[in-house]
């Protein structure tokens, strides 16, 4: 039955998957004839998550890895899995309870809710398998892991292999507490008022909104005055007046009540008569305001507001540093929900006591600190947000807020006809702030003093830093070496711990007086604690961060000494993106490195976010998101998976166009149909031809020795990682050699030869195109595999088929490359000139030939009938000077040219291109005059400025082409 016209992806693609599952051809070790292992842990995607074109291009470069090893015989593995994501998927199944009408999460309870979570993960969790699936991702599904495997009430649903997963996490915890890396403590975090837990910096939204800074005084206490002193560059004074304050500007007015000091820069001349003295907090009750030290810290920058800065070490990450630098308490206003807190003593009582610690008469400790609950009583119980605006309004009451002009271009305000632009207003900056956001709640997160449970870095860190440091673990591109070794040489401790329900409860129990007993079951706490002992377990879980960080060994079955584990682990690579090197890679090397004492990988690939054509991030706010699986359906998966190959050059821009998409279904579409010649002509009719043939034909000899060259070429950029410069190869091979070049050349041979010329034709063209499916399997796995198929029947599947091995010094016969390639830069130039010129397509002209060595004419009396149907010519003859009229076609070892003068109206033509070279100019001239002028690379998006030095490039090229046409009608007239 002859091939189908086209490929029609969206049957194929379905019924191969469901081959190659069925035939187990992704398991772990299939196909393998040699003793290495390779192994590629997935980056788990969340359990709730859709396939975005991020997981795309990063999947696909894994698949590629992957197939390719696999056809080269080693021990493959691809080992799948997901995270359980603790907010986000505790967030879907809150969701699906209140749109269902059920009960809320605290109304059901932790044991009745999370079985809730167990239900819905069985039935969605497996949603961004089956889209990996449709992309051809070449994982052992059937060993599908879940960080969340074997804890309380698995069913086992979707991950039914999958190692037990929680009894390793809880082994490691109980392991590094025991060795002093695990502690509880109190530190500021990330606090999501929403879900009431703290969250990771990669969890927190920085987004810019339209805010304000409030300018207040904060007066000196007892009535002080000094003389403050502005000056300018050269030392002159600009500003002086005796001032009985000092003034701050916040965008948190109502974190003032917190406040521990007020800092100045040590340099800052204008506070260094008042620093330690103390100030008085402008909000409060009268009776009862609070006085706090005037401190120096580098922290404040003289040039930004006034200079000085207020002091909430509780509530701000940059406060918390000067506060701990400085030993300034820190003072917690707000509950779990971010309202002003609600409990201890009256603020009478609190007050008295924070005043005996700003005199020096009292000191607390952290917890005692923690208990005092300075907001006034009258703010008790607020949310933040109204607390702000009476605190606000009581300052500015008192009089104590600092006052501007009406007319303070600062301001953000227009006047209206009535107002008085001289009129003292306060000073409120309407400015655009980065504000942080939860990325689930979308609330604002509030930097939060709590009790959270910390990994101890600093102290396991070193052997991670070393393994890079030695070479051990390469990371690609080497800037984001230097990105590891900043983030953990200055690293801080990790929060681990999460207020929620979902996820591994964290193994330690209290007793009533607060100690605490580590233990991987409550049977052990208990026999830790004694017999009798009252236990209540931490409520708390652990971050998905630290179960994803032992990712590498607890899907190879860690701590059990596994064949998974003897085989696989060290794992290869790792290919994932640049934002989560530190909150998941350098995770993974110092746990590993702590927990199985070697390294996770020996390589990570790091790659940029994935963009839009014009280099934007996606977003749907834009409108221009890019759905993969809309991709899929549209161009096929081959298309798509090309493209990430393309555009996956190491540390680049990875910008993806749908016109690029469409141009590489094409490319399998010029595929297909150079099979489908190679059918037509009976090339695989003896079947598939496993050796190269010996061929005689020097056509044959040169698309036999591209094949090798093409094999080193790929082989070589795999090896290095450079997914860009193979795809590169294998498009230019498989379009212009083989489905170009060869196809056309075989004609000949194929039609008129005789039945030795046409064997070998055939088997040279079953041989090439069966090495081409070959090399772009890991690349385009479907249409490969279908056209494997097709054109002949096969021992075994392409996605098992053998790796060539080949080499240029086995297959390359110079004098044949030589020689074709001599014919094809006569060809090229004939057509080039002619497409310059415009001279009719389908016209025959005549040729001269000025001079020719003696290789050249082989070449010619070899190829003569070929050269001439191809470049379209219908005479060749010898003469001795070039005639008038004539463009020169320059090749190695002699001079052709063309007599054109009496085929084209020279004039008419030279019109033509100088019209379209004065239109070209004046777009030049714009695109050169907004690179050259400094405001517009300044000021414009980064985005629009790469369009334009892209789009000047082109413009470019087009100019060179013009003047290279001009340059030919020149020599002609």
């Amino acid at each position: 039955m002859p091939m189908d016209k086209k490929f029609n992806a969206a049957v194929a693609e379905a019924r191969i998957t469901e081959k190659w599952l069925t035939e187990k051809a992704f398991a772990a070790g299939a196909n393998a004839t040699r003793d290495e292992g390779f192994s590629i842990m997935i980056p788990p995607p969340n359990v709730t998550g859709a396939l975005h074109v991020g997981h795309a291009f990063n999947n696909t470069l894994q698949d590629i890895l992957i197939r390719w090893h696999r056809m080269r015989g080693f021990k493959t593995l691809w080992q799948p899995g997901q995270d359980h994501a603790g907010i986000a998927t505790q967030l879907q199944v809150e969701k699906m309870l209140a749109a269902q009408g059920n009960e809320s999460r605290r109304d059901m309870g932790r044991e009745r809710f999370l079985q809730k979570v167990w239900e819905w993960k069985g039935q969605y969790g497996g949603t961004i398998v089956e889209q990996l699936k449709r992309l051809g991702c070449s994982c052992d599904w059937d060993r599908n892991a879940f960080t969340m495997a074997g804890a309380p009430g698995d069913p086992r649903t979707g991950h039914e292999n999958s190692p037990n997963f929680h009894d390793a996490v809880i082994k490691v915890f109980v392991d590094m507490h025991e060795k002093g890396f695990i502690y509880r403590g109190k530190r500021l975090t990330n606090w999501d008022p929403h879900f009431e837990t703290a969250i990771s910096d990669l969890e927190v939204e920085n987004i810019e909104v339209a805010g304000h800074m409030w300018h207040f005084k904060y007066p000196l206490a007892g009535g002080a005055t000094y003389t403050y002193v502005e000056k300018d560059e050269d030392g002159n004074v600009v500003l002086e007046e005796e001032r009985d304050y000092i003034s701050i500007a916040t965008t948190r007015p109502e974190t003032m009540l917190g406040d521990g000091a007020v800092a100045v820069h040590s340099s800052d001349e204008r506070y260094a008569p008042i620093v330690g003295q103390l100030c008085e907090i402008p909000v409060g009750p009268k009776e009862h305001r609070r006085l706090i030290p005037i401190i120096t810290d580098e922290y404040p920058d003289p040039e930004f507001g006034s200079g000085a800065v207020k002091i909430t070490g509780a509530h701000d990450f940059n406060d918390y540093a000067v506060a701990k630098r400085g030993d300034i308490p820190c003072y917690r206003l707000m509950d779990t929900r971010a309202s002003m807190r609600n409990d201890g003593a009256p603020y009478a009582e609190a007050a008295t006591i924070a005043m005996a610690v700003a005199k020096g008469e009292r000191t607390l400790t952290e917890a005692e600190v923690d208990a005092v609950n300075l907001v006034p009583d009258h703010l008790r119980g607020l949310d933040r947000f109204e607390a702000r605006a009476k605190v606000v309004e009581e300052i500015t009451v008192e009089g104590l807020a600092v006052m501007t002009r009406a007319d303070d271009p600062v301001l953000g305000k227009k006047l209206g006809e009535d107002d008085d632009p001289a009129a003292l207003v306060p000073l409120v900056e309407a400015k655009p702030i980065m504000q942080p956001f939860g990325d689930r709640s979308e609330v604002v997160i509030e930097p939060m003093l709590t009790d959270q449970w910390f990994v101890d870095a600093a102290k396991i860190v070193g052997p991670a830093l070393d393994a890079v440091k030695d070479g051990t673990v390469k990371i690609m591109p080497e800037s984001g070496e230097k990105t590891y070794y900043h983030w953990l040489e200055n690293i801080e401790p990790w929060c681990i711990s999460r207020q929620l329900w979902w996820g591994h409860q964290i193994p330690v129990w209290f007793d009533v007086a607060g100690n605490e007993y580590c233990a991987a079951t409550e049977v052990e706490a208990q026999a830790k604690a004694g017999e009798g002992v009252q236990l209540t377990r931490d409520p708390d879980v652990l971050d998905t961060w630290f179960s994803s960080g032992l990712w590498p060994i607890g899907t190879l079955g860690w701590p059990d000494e596994t064949e998974e584990m003897k085989t696989y682990f060290p794992t290869d690579v790792l290919i994932t993106g640049f934002d989560i090197l530190f909150f998941w890679v350098a995770r993974m090397m110092m746990m590993q490195l702590a927990v199985a004492d070697n390294i996770p990988f020996h390589t990570v690939y790091l790659h940029q976010l994935v963009r839009d054509e014009k280099g934007k991030k996606m977003s749907k706010t834009t409108g221009n998101v890019i759905d993969p699986l809309e991709i899929v359906d549209e161009y096929g998966a081959d298309a798509l998976r090309f493209t990430n190959a393309s555009m996956a050059s190491i540390g680049g821009v990875l910008k993806l166009s749908k016109d690029r998409i469409a141009g590489y279904r094409n490319f399998g579409t010029k595929l297909w149909n150079a099979c489908r010649f190679a059918e037509m002509n009976e090339a695989f009719a003896s079947g598939p031809q496993a050796t190269p043939p010996a061929a005689t034909a020097a056509v044959n000899k040169w698309i036999i020795g591209e094949t090798a060259k093409v094999r080193e070429t790929v082989d070589q950029a795999l090896t290095d990682y450079r997914f860009n410069d193979a795809a590169s190869a294998l498009y230019g091979f498989t379009w212009n050699m083989v489905c170009d070049w060869y196809v056309e050349f075989s004609k000949p041979l194929l039609l008129d030869g005789d039945d030795a010329r046409k064997a070998e034709a055939r088997a040279t063209l079953a041989w090439v195109l069966d090495q081409t499916l070959l090399m772009l399997h890991p690349f385009m796995p479907f249409i490969t595999e279908e056209l494997w198929g097709e054109l002949a029947d096969r021992q075994k599947m392409l996605v098992h088929g053998d790796w060539p091995t080949y080499t240029k010094t086995d297959l390359v016969d110079e004098a044949a490359s030589r020689e074709m390639n001599w014919v094809i830069s006569l060809i090229e130039a004939v057509r080039s000139a002619r497409g310059e010129m415009h001279v009719p397509v389908g016209l025959y002209v005549p040729m001269q030939c000025l001079d020719l060595d003696d290789a050249g004419k082989a070449a010619w009396d070899a190829n003569e009938t070929m050269i001439k149907r191809l470049a379209r010519i219908d005479s060749l003859t010898q003469i001795d000077e070039m005639p008038k009229g004539s463009v020169t076609l320059a090749v190695e070892g002699g001079t052709f040219c063309l007599p054109l003068a009496d085929l084209i109206d020279v004039d008419e033509e030279k019109a033509r291109l100088e019209k379209a070279m004065g239109k070209l100019a004046k777009d030049l001239g714009g695109l050169r005059g907004r690179l050259n002028n400094p405001k517009f690379v300044a000021s414009a998006p980064e985005e629009v400025v790469a369009e334009n030095r892209e789009l000047l490039v082109q413009k470019e090229e087009e100019e060179a082409k013009l003047k290279a046409a001009l340059a030919r009608l020149a020599e002609i007239a």
